[in-house]
């Protein structure tokens, strides 16, 4: 691994801001949690019903640590390359994921209140969606800050265009089927119910391919067209 990796994966938690973002975000996950527990019928209290709201509440936080690692991209004075700085956003995403599930999995194990007769049922395909969740939210967040030079603009877009597209397809009949195929919110409903499917997987990996592959590579395109190499340096410590 060479230093320009290293140093991108050290900014992606590495400072102060970062830290307490990822404090907010499973904070939020943890607070999403209790209160479905509290609120739910016995039958809906689920790993996997509470994992859905609880992850998908998450997912629209982790975006700002790509969008973050973007900004450093551009302020750098040293080198740091595209690349790195896109996949050193699987760090907080992964910790956001994994500790999403074991909030969940804490919130429904230690929970007086009755609960449904297969609370775990598809538990370990649940576990393995949220990450897979958190990954493709924080690349979105990384090809959108390439995109949009506004941290807060790129933040926005993170939540519009995703929804948007969803919502749009949602309120044409013909096109509804698409939801799955091209938009995150519709593969993540899969995902965190844990009944997944050969062409589950599929249209899985097609938002991927879409938003977390597709995205960044326009993002790093619009890059060198305003003129920016593909590398640029690096940020100051302690910015958030």
């Amino acid at each position: 691994m060479d230093e320009t990796t290293r140093g991108a994966l050290r900014r992606s938690l590495g400072t102060r801001g970062r830290a307490w973002l990822l404090v907010g975000t499973l904070a939020a996950g943890l607070l999403s949690a209790v209160a479905l527990v509290a609120a739910a019928d016995p039958a809906d209290r689920t790993f996997a019903a509470i994992s859905d709201t609880a992850q998908s509440l998450m997912s629209v936080l982790t975006p700002l640590f790509g969008i973050l690692l973007v900004r450093d991209l551009r302020r750098a004075p040293d080198t740091i390359g595209v690349v790195p700085t896109v996949l050193a956003v699987l760090v907080p995403a992964v910790v956001v994921g994994v500790g999403g599930v074991l909030v969940c999995a804490a919130t429904v194990a230690l929970t007086p209140a009755a609960v449904a007769d297969e609370p775990w049922r598809h538990a370990g395909t649940v576990a393995v969606g949220s990450v897979l969740v958190q990954g493709v939210a924080g690349l979105v967040g990384t090809g959108l800050g390439l995109l949009l030079r506004s941290t807060v603009l790129a933040f926005v877009a993170t939540i519009v265009l995703p929804l948007g597209l969803f919502g749009l397809l949602g309120a044409v009949d013909g096109l509804r089927p698409a939801q799955p195929w091209v938009t995150p919110f519709g593969s993540v409903r899969h995902l965190l119910s844990g009944e997944m499917s050969v062409l589950r997987w599929v249209q899985w990996l097609c938002v991927l391919l879409i938003w977390g592959v597709g995205l960044n590579a326009l993002g790093a395109a619009a890059l060198r067209r305003r003129g920016r190499p593909d590398r640029v340096g690096a940020p100051a410590d302690g910015l958030a």
